[in-house]
Parts: C-alpha cells; sequence; structure tokens
C-alpha cells in the first residue's frame, strides 16, 4: 500500500521516566511487575507492581514553553507469610533505599519521592495472610509536549 508508512516507536518521557523508575525496582529481591495483576501466589521475598497513575494537571511555563508534572504513579507492595511483617518492612525500606540512591531516575526526571505506605492486614481462606500497602511515588518532571 503505497500510503502505509514504517511505524516509528517513540517513547514518551512519561514512558521513559516509568520504565526507568520500573528498572530502579527491578533491582530489589522481590519479583517487579508492571501494570500486571496481582497473581495467585505471592513470591516469599514479596511482590511489588509498579501502576503508571496519573499524571494530573500540568503547570505551564510559555518561554520556552513547557509543561512541569507532578505524576503520581503506584506502587503495589504485597507479601505473604508468617514473618510478613518483617518482609513488609525490609521491602519498603529497600524501596526508600532504592528511590534515594537516585531521586532523578538518572537525569530523566527532577525529582523521585515515595510517600509513606498504609499497610493493611488482609485474610486469606486456607493460607497465610497478605500485607499489602499501596505506595504512591510522585515523579516530578518537565516536558516540551503534553502528548510527548
Amino acid at each position: 500500500m503505497p500510503w502505509a508508512q514504517k511505524e516509528v516507536l517513540v517513547s514518551t518521557d512519561r514512558e521513559t521516566i516509568l520504565a526507568a523508575l520500573h528498572a530502579r525496582l527491578s533491582a530489589l529481591p522481590a519479583t517487579v511487575l508492571r501494570g500486571e495483576a496481582l497473581p495467585e501466589r505471592v513470591p516469599s521475598e514479596g511482590l511489588l507492581i509498579l501502576r503508571d497513575g496519573e499524571p494530573g494537571d500540568s503547570e505551564v511555563t510559555l518561554s520556552p514553553l513547557a509543561y512541569h508534572y507532578q505524576h503520581r504513579a503506584e506502587i503495589e507492595a504485597v507479601v505473604q507469610g508468617a514473618d510478613r511483617h518483617g518482609t513488609f518492612d525490609t521491602l519498603t525500606a529497600s524501596l526508600g533505599a532504592v528511590l534515594a540512591a537516585d531521586r532523578t531516575l538518572g537525569g530523566l526526571c527532577e525529582w523521585a519521592e515515595a510517600e509513606a505506605p498504609r499497610p493493611v492486614d488482609l485474610p486469606v481462606e486456607g493460607a497465610a495472610s497478605l500485607k499489602a500497602a499501596v505506595i504512591p511515588v510522585v515523579l516530578h518532571y518537565s516536558t516540551a509536549d503534553p502528548l510527548g
């Protein structure tokens, strides 16, 4: 077809930053997923699921044109087992350490910071209880295009 063009894959600033965050989280000993459903089994070292979240409304500067976001991604942290409290504490502390080691995610954003988790214990029929929390991570970044 003469009108068909070759597909070009372009990563947006938002996707590049979320991919970098996922890569940093993948260095942790827990299983790390992105945008997946909660699996039936939680690994003994814990589970983190990165959700893209929402960029929210931007602030705009005009010269040069820039859109400034405080994007709220979410990390679901889930642990299971007899020592779920200790495992959860270790997992969230290591997550905090990974973020603190490089708040700019390699220079891709201006600042990345997690908010405190609000853990809950969830009973599971016939199995050990789960301890879980959603941990918001605020990503501060600017881009020249709200779609870019």
